[in-house]
This record gives structure tokens, C-alpha cells and sequence, in this order.
């Protein structure tokens, strides 16, 4: 998965049938932050959703409708996550809680590595791979 930096913001909706639309809500949070502006074209990706076991159409609601919680991450916090993908630079990127996104350099698509969170944002958080596992570890 590409993520450009232009990245404004990122969060989970639900998609919602209004008449002969399909309609994704921003939440005004975002509108708030600044990081978006009405009447502003923006570029947006719809990702498919995580399994049942990840999230749940609950979680999905009260996103879109609630300011957004803080990271689930903090700087200095090491992680044993699988990369899941790679963005358009070649980093690592996986998800934790709430599918929030950590991207990891120096790290390759399905490798299960030790992380140290060394910068956290708003929507995102990148990490420096401390140790590379064995994926039955």
C-alpha cells in the first residue's frame, strides 16, 4: 500500500446509501484540525475493512462520529508487529489498535520484527526495526 506524504488525515467511516448516492461522512474533527478545508477537492483511498476478529462496524461508527482518540503508540514503546505492506518509498508499513498506521524503514512485506516507536503524530507514527524474528517466535 502507497501513502503519500501528502497524507492530510486518516480515520474509519462506515459508507452509507442516500438515495441514489453512496456518501462518506468526514468527521468534523478533521475540519477542525485544519487538516481539511470545505469546498476543497481532496484525493481519498477506501481501504476494505478489517476482519471481524480486528474491528467491528461498532468501532467504525463511533469514529465517524466522536473526535478522534489519541495514538495508540507513544515514543519510546517497542512492538513485535508483522509489516504488512510497503509504501511507495519501499517502507514497512503495519497496523496496531484501531488500525492505526506505523510506518517501519528497512523493513519487507510479511517479516515479523521488534519495533521502537520513535515519532508519533496524530495519524500516524514511524519505528525503527530493533530486532528481526523468527515469524514462530
Amino acid at each position: 500500500m502507497d501513502i503519500p506524504d501528502q497524507l492530510r488525515c486518516l480515520f474509519s467511516v462506515s459508507v452509507e446509501k442516500r438515495n441514489d448516492s453512496v456518501v462518506i461522512e468526514i468527521p468534523e474533527q478533521e475540519i477542525q484540525n485544519g487538516d481539511l478545508q470545505p469546498s476543497k477537492t481532496y484525493r481519498a483511498a477506501v481501504l476494505a475493512a478489517r476482519t471481524a476478529d480486528e474491528t467491528s462496524d461498532t468501532d467504525a461508527t463511533t469514529q465517524s462520529t466522536h473526535p478522534p482518540q489519541t495514538p495508540p503508540v507513544e515514543e519510546g514503546e517497542q512492538r513485535t508487529v508483522e509489516i504488512e505492506d510497503l509504501g511507495d518509498q519501499g517502507d514497512g508499513i503495519t497496523r496496531v489498535e484501531r488500525g492505526f498506521v506505523v510506518i517501519v524503514p528497512d523493513s519487507k512485506q510479511g517479516e515479523r520484527v521488534t519495533v521502537e516507536i520513535t515519532d508519533v503524530q496524530r495519524n500516524v507514527a514511524f519505528a525503527e526495526v530493533v530486532e528481526r524474528l523468527d515469524y514462530y517466535e
